[in-house]
């Protein structure tokens, strides 16, 4: 028997303006989470020079380092080359393409926060990976 390859990881690409507080913090969940099953990326419309340092800090309380992160402009290629697109707050800025699985998360945005506000955007956020992870077929990892 010939053995069945297995299909393409599933390419998500998560979008806000600046690349520097949600769409940062939904990447990394799902590149911990997810592992070699996923392809992550993300990107800003309008990209910020630095990641937020209160985002920075909130990932490194539950064990996720992104400080050597940087925030990435949004392109053409990136939506292009995507299975879906999870746009938080991006508005009309986000190219569309048919075919592409669209969602939109409606989350706080970090900017200018302290770390204890933004906790709950980063706790939401997780939840969020998880259950797109659980909608991808994917088994989170522990």
């Amino acid at each position: 028997m010939t053995p069945v390859p297995n299909p393409p990881a599933p390419s998500v690409l998560f979008v806000c303006v600046h690349n520097a507080g949600r769409s940062q913090m939904a990447a990394a969940f799902l590149a911990r989470l997810g592992g070699d099953r996923v392809e992550v990326r993300s990107a800003g419309s309008a990209p910020a020079d630095a990641v937020n340092p209160a985002v920075v800090a909130a990932m490194a309380e539950v064990g996720v380092d992104i400080a050597a992160e940087s925030p990435k402009a949004l392109t053409t290629e990136a939506v292009r080359t995507s299975d879906v697109v999870v746009t938080m707050g991006c508005g009309d800025a986000c190219p569309y393409f048919p075919g592409k699985r669209y969602l939109d998360w409606t989350l706080d945005d970090p900017a200018g926060r302290d770390v204890e506000a933004v906790r709950p955007v980063r706790d939401a956020i997780e939840r969020r990976v998880r259950g797109l992870l659980a909608e991808l077929g994917v088994e989170a990892r522990a």
